[in-house]
């Protein structure tokens, strides 16, 4: 999935939200759980699906899924960044975006100014992504192995 150019810049109303408000407090384990997220909203069902589809076609949401803790299933992730030339930004975001195994991509102001988390099935997907990027986009992948794990229950609320 790919963000949109930095110019543009999507609009939101009170709708979407509260409906993104609502979602960062947790998402139901149910057999219906869009369902249910709509009756505590009071909206429709079909309306919460949609309003999610235009907020990630327009870049407000970035991910919108579970989280998992990878390494109990057999996987991996790392934190990887990439020194990219500013004017190759957006190319290299689209390539990087792109790739399945790619989460939460970041513009920093640091020498390495793109940051962004890869999750693997196994191990060996890291450095086997991590090839595919450098070889897509033609610049080193620098991954950072986790040494702590945090759970910050960070919400933005809007």
């Amino acid at each position: 999935m790919s963000r949109p150019p930095r110019s543009s810049v999507a609009r939101i109303d009170d709708i979407d939200r509260r409906i993104i408000d609502h979602l960062q407090q947790g998402f139901p384990l149910s057999d219906t759980p869009y369902a249910d997220v709509a009756a505590e909203l009071g909206m429709e069902t079909a309306s919460l699906i949609e309003r999610l589809r235009q907020l990630l076609d327009q870049g407000v949401l970035t991910r919108f899924g579970p989280l998992f803790q990878i390494e109990r299933m057999g996987g991996a992730f790392c934190l990887a960044a990439m020194a990219v030339p500013a004017v190759d930004f957006e190319r290299v975001a689209a390539i990087v975006n792109a790739m399945p195994e790619v989460a939460h991509n970041y513009e920093r102001a640091h020498a390495l100014n793109m940051w962004f988390v890869l999750a693997t099935e196994t191990p060996s997907g890291i450095a086997e992504a991590a090839a595919r990027i450098e070889a897509a986009c033609g610049l080193p992948v620098h991954c950072f192995a986790k040494e702590k794990e945090y759970f910050v229950d960070m919400r933005l609320p809007l």
